[in-house]
């Protein structure tokens, strides 16, 4: 969000400036989406609406879930929330409290753990390493369990990684919650840009296992590209959904009736558009791959979701030079004019992240842009001969 301010800051005053930081799709939603939410406000369907969300909703929500995982839910095990960060949110106060450690998973998106602690319980972070793919392994969350472990939280599709956490690795983690009434939050808020068939049926190994200790977060936002909408939700057991509506009663109440009417649309409507969108996202990543990696100081692998490159840069900087990937970030756009996000928000210093959720035409220019600045800026090493 500091990226796009200052972006947006920079084009008012006539810098052109490329954007590699925004997190969110920049097709334009699908029409037929838009055309109900016109329908709604044609019919004045525009009064509050139940805390949770309208049934038509939860009932789409449960549909949605039931098609494309075989897992069921009933409507009182679901709530709307205003993005799936409100919904993440909900979760993290119904559940966790002041003694309280949830273990998660870095490189992370900061919102998990600054959540964890606004509900005033502490975040335990283990690591993925690059040289593994960032994979998710259940074994260093479960090294990482004590006495005071509340909860288990995993994002994948991750931000920033696009890695992907595999169904065996999820069940062993998801059986070492059952077995000791951990609670296990899933952050599915990309579960729709996944490139290749990969086996990613989380919620139905999370049914199977500890269905009454596990909490479902998704949004409309990436995948039918409604950022500004403001569209998610929390799938759980009942009590928590209760809890998390009282949460929500006096907070923000309902979302908005306009956007609850258009996802019904989303939900309920063809899926073309989501794969239209998955299918240029692989162009999209698979160029800007090609062109950044001609440059063995920039080291990446393909995500196999979401829609970010996560670069190791660690080649580029050096204490007499950028020392960090902020200072990286900050270079970069004040001398090529390419915004991106640097590793440290993830904790994973070293890192740079790029949304290639822009045009073919600005991820040529702005890698172009970024090689040159790394050719600029590299450290020269010193070669030994032999």
């Amino acid at each position: 969000m500091k990226v796009t301010a200052s972006v947006d800051k920079m084009r008012r005053a006539g810098i052109d400036v490329i954007d590699f930081g925004a997190g969110e799709p920049d097709f334009p939603t699908p029409d037929p989406i838009k055309a109900a939410a016109h329908t709604a406000i044609d019919q004045n369907f525009s009064k509050y609406t139940p805390v949770g969300g309208i049934a038509e909703l939860k009932r789409a929500i449960c549909d949605r879930y039931r098609a494309d995982y075989g897992v069921d839910y009933s409507e009182s095990e679901v709530i709307v929330t205003a993005g799936g960060k409100q919904a993440l949110y909900n979760t993290a106060l119904a559940l966790f409290g002041p003694g309280d450690e949830v273990i998660t998973h870095a490189p992370y998106w900061p919102t998990l753990t600054e959540q964890v602690k606004l509900a005033e319980a502490t975040p335990i972070v283990v690591r993925t390493r690059p040289e593994d793919g960032f994979a998710i392994r259940a074994r260093t969350f479960v090294d990482a369990v004590t006495p005071r472990t509340r909860g288990i939280i995993v994002n994948s599709p991750c931000n920033p990684t696009g890695a992907l956490i595999s169904e065996s690795e999820f069940a062993a983690i998801a059986v070492a919650a059952a077995r000791q009434s951990i609670w296990l939050v899933v952050d599915l808020c990309y579960e729709h840009l996944i490139y290749d068939p990969t086996p990613h049926n989380l919620p139905a190994v999370a049914a199977r296992t500890c269905r009454d200790l596990t909490v479902l977060c998704g949004s409309a936002s990436k995948a039918y590209a409604m950022t500004g909408w403001r569209c998610g939700w929390a799938i759980g057991p009942s009590p928590v959904i209760a809890a998390s509506s009282a949460i929500q009663g006096h907070s923000t109440s309902n979302a908005s009736s306009i956007t609850q009417k258009a996802v019904v649309t989303a939900l309920t409507g063809s899926q073309a558009p989501v794969k239209a969108m998955l299918d240029e996202y692989r162009k999209r990543r698979d160029h800007l791959y090609d062109w950044l990696t001609v440059d063995p100081r920039v080291r990446c692998r393909k995500p196999d979701g979401a829609f970010y490159l996560f670069i190791d840069v660690s080649d580029v900087l050096s204490p007499d030079g950028l020392p960090t990937t902020t200072a990286f970030a900050e270079v970069l756009l004040e001398e090529e004019k390419v915004a991106l996000t640097q590793g440290e928000a993830f904790d994973a210093p070293g890192f740079i992240r790029i949304s290639y959720a822009t045009s073919m035409e600005n991820l040529r220019e702005g890698s172009a842009r970024l090689l040159k600045f790394v050719a600029r800026h590299a450290p020269v090493r010193a070669t030994v001969s032999k």
